[in-house]
């Protein structure tokens, strides 16, 4: 479809907005990996069975559409989902060249305008988290392609932008982090008030709220998926470290004390429950972002990273008294972590109208 001119009124102007996660899904998307970009090729192995499970229990609530690189990949892809048992009903796999997996951050925005029963694509721009992990070309793609896949109008702000760095609440309210959209990694000749606007514009919402930081580990600058999320328009989880010795006990700390200070459009201030961070989890000495936060919220459930530790109940209990009604599906996410993202960061879902 076409991608809308300079002139054109913004999305927001016409209505269009970014829904909340909890909003249906026509389907979600996701990269398949096929590459050593995060995964060396024995760690691909090891996180496949974890990665094949996510797949098939977002297939159990709604489609599945994957960018699959090229046919050799698809027929690889296809051949792993049958022998895991996966509904392939529920599952596309499209020739859509990729770099890397995350498709989060350089997979589609999919607004909504309710009242015209349309959607439209932002295609935002994707640098690999501030050129950390060249080349990122393809990845940089995908949006427009799937907007062609679905006969989708799509508009090109001209601006860095990842998924995983913005959390909506469905109601005019988004939070971020000032340590990754202020970065100078990403659009270092835009000032805060100028890449506030570009969220009002292209997002649809009408309130930016504000964090410091992210947790140790994160390679993305602080992506807000991995530390507060949004359960209702009122309602977040928090991550929070209560052990004063770890790396996280500070900046989760600080999060805390600026969420506490704010207040939405409705007058009220935020509902804040605390959802407890993992254990460390450490391999060859670095620390990975390993968090209970970087769920997925499915049409049925909620997809929960776990991390074999003590703290996986108490967590996955906490996120199921946040979404009565869905199923909490935890999923072992050790070896996933290791590529330095989760369930979340590896998902994009697409809004029905």
């Amino acid at each position: 479809m076409s991608n809308l001119l300079d002139e054109t009124p913004t999305p927001a102007q016409q209505g269009f907005f970014f829904p909340a996660e909890w909003h249906p899904h026509a389907a979600t998307w996701l990269t398949w990996p096929h590459t050593e970009a995060s995964w060396s090729r024995e760690r691909l192995e090891l996180m496949m069975p974890a990665y094949l499970d996510f797949i098939k229990a977002i297939a159990d609530s709604e489609p599945v559409c994957i960018n699959a690189h090229n046919e050799l990949v698809m027929q690889q892809a296809r051949m792993r989902l049958l022998m895991a048992g996966a509904n392939m009903d529920r599952i596309k796999l499209l020739p859509f060249p990729s770099n890397d997996s995350w498709c989060r951050d350089h997979g589609p925005a999919f607004l909504i305008n309710p009242a015209k029963k349309e959607r439209m694509i932002v295609n935002w721009g994707y640098n690999a988290w501030g050129g950390k992990y060249p080349p990122y070309d393809k990845d940089n793609l995908i949006p427009t392609a799937i907007a062609h896949y679905r006969h989708l109008d799509y508009v090109t702000p001209g601006i860095i932008m990842e998924g995983g760095s913005v959390e909506f609440n469905g109601a005019g309210t988004l939070l971020t982090s000032r340590a990754c959209l202020l970065n100078k990694n990403r659009n270092p000749n835009l000032t805060q008030a100028q890449i506030e606007q570009y969220l009002r514009d292209y997002y649809g919402v009408q309130q930016i709220l504000w964090v410091e930081d992210g947790i140790v580990g994160d390679d993305t600058d602080g992506h807000i998926d991995d530390t507060v999320r949004f359960v209702n328009e009122d309602t977040v989880l928090a991550a929070i470290e209560h052990n004063p010795a770890d790396a996280n006990y500070a900046p989760l700390q600080e999060i805390h004390h600026e969420l506490r200070q704010m207040t939405l459009l409705n007058g009220k201030p935020l509902n804040i429950i605390e959802l407890p961070m993992p254990d460390p989890v450490v391999s060859d000495g670095q620390r990975l972002p390993a968090s209970y936060a970087n769920f997925l919220i499915t049409n049925k459930s909620v997809i929960v990273p776990t991390f074999r530790c003590a703290k996986d109940q108490p967590a996955l209990d906490i996120i199921e008294g946040c979404f009565p009604g869905r199923q909490i599906i935890g999923i072992d996410s050790t070896e996933i972590v290791w590529g330095l993202g989760s369930f979340h960061c590896l998902s994009q879902q697409e809004p029905g109208v």
